[in-house]
């Protein structure tokens, strides 16, 4: 164990899919647990289908599974169950994200697998909890966006709702998963048993907005801003963001902007004076702001400490000097990656290097002969699940 590997010696056991359960398996992983991916044969986790498909993997596939070893069982066939119980022996977490149900009809709920190992700690994530009139409705991260005032909160001046698309509560419930287990395996060491992890896209969804959804029930639905001006403008060349809250800023911007007749004038001087004058400062921080380059206005906004930024795309956003000087990102291959894509480096875990197990993520089935003669498995006893259809052993 060490401040690089905090988890090492724990073996870890994913049967989760999507982002939210892989995600938070991912950074167990990062932190130098053993963690063993198990997928069924063929396309495996569905992750590896969502949107444009790289040989066995997406986009989805690859954040979510860096530094794992993927097995594909055939959990349906009661020969298959038998390689998943072999394979728990000795496990210190397991990981399902199945439909409340699903588990306990496989025979893998928690009764059963902490009747085997009384030490496991076992984490569910699912849409809405484990109970409940939506507990068996289909769930993803857009449909919990809407189902938690997400979507109504996210509409521009158009008016329309508008769903988030970097797939924000899966990524929080991840977190808030990683979080609980890491919490949970600490208290495990002063513990005589482990214990059942509930964790729902629901509750991270919740979590994630609770500072927004308290100010909107206590200001009767309109949620006003932190400080005014402050929002998204054009520019001649595209788009700015600008935030002013304290007084100070107000003062700061009208010096950005050239306009001392703003900062002197009575109606503009405290902050609750701005937030009733709201509609007219945003018209006429609109029609100025366009006038001039996103440049020449950052360079204007940056001198007198106003905060503020240019909208980048991601493919600004990656080139940026502040990012490469920090370490932000590093370049990995992939297997079905013709180039190579960057993955965003943690806080507190060690850099991903190109090429190493930790900073690869596994084809299906990819480990599945290895992880299974670790296990007991001869070479025979492998092939003849394999022929049978019980488990799949990928082709290098």
């Amino acid at each position: 164990m060490s401040y690089d590997a905090p988890f090492a010696g724990l073996k870890v056991i994913d049967l989760s899919q999507g982002i939210a359960g892989p995600y938070c398996a991912m950074l167990l992983a990062q932190q130098g647990a053993q963690v063993i991916k198990v997928e069924g044969p063929g396309d495996g986790d569905w992750s590896r289908v969502l949107g444009v498909r790289y040989g066995d993997h997406s986009a989805f596939s690859i954040i979510g599974n860096l530094g794992k070893r993927s097995v594909a069982i055939d959990l349906k066939n009661d020969e298959g169950k038998a390689v998943l119980w072999r394979l728990i022996e000795g496990a210190d977490v397991f990981i399902e994200g199945f439909r409340p149900g699903v588990i306990k009809r496989l025979g893998f709920d928690y009764e059963a697998v902490s009747a085997r190992e009384p030490r496991i700690v076992y984490l569910s994530i699912s849409g809405f909890g484990q109970s409940g009139p939506l507990v068996g409705r289909p769930a993803m991260d857009p449909v919990l966006q809407a189902f938690s005032g997400l979507t109504g909160e996210n509409h521009g001046e158009d008016g329309i709702p508008h769903r988030v698309p970097t797939i924000p509560v899966d990524m929080v419930t991840a977190l808030y998963s990683f979080q609980a287990m890491s919490s949970a395996l600490y208290a495990r060491r002063d513990e005589p048993r482990g214990r059942y992890l509930d964790s729902s896209l629901m509750q991270g969804a919740a979590g994630m907005q609770a500072i927004r959804m308290m100010s909107s029930l206590l200001e009767g639905g309109v949620v006003r801003p932190g400080g005014s001006p402050a929002g998204i403008f054009r520019t001649s060349d595209g788009w700015i963001s600008v935030t002013t809250i304290l007084d100070r800023d107000w003062l700061a911007l009208c010096e950005a902007i050239d306009r001392p007749d703003l900062a002197a004038q009575e109606r503009f001087k405290k902050v609750a004076d701005r937030h009733a004058q709201d509609d007219e400062l945003m018209t006429m921080l609109r029609s100025l702001l366009i006038t001039q380059t996103t440049a020449h206005w950052s360079q204007r906004l940056a001198k007198a400490s106003v905060m503020h930024e240019r909208v980048n795309r991601y493919a600004d956003f990656v080139k940026e000097p502040q990012a490469i000087e920090t370490g932000l990102f590093s370049w990995l291959s992939q297997p079905g990656l013709a180039r190579t894509v960057p993955v965003a480096n943690l806080p507190g875990i060690k850099r991903f290097e190109d090429g190493t197990p930790a900073a690869t993520a596994p084809t299906v089935g990819q480990h599945t002969a290895e992880v299974l003669g670790e296990c007991g498995y001869d070479a025979a006893q492998i092939a003849g699940l394999a022929k049978r259809g019980v488990i799949a052993v990928a082709k290098v």
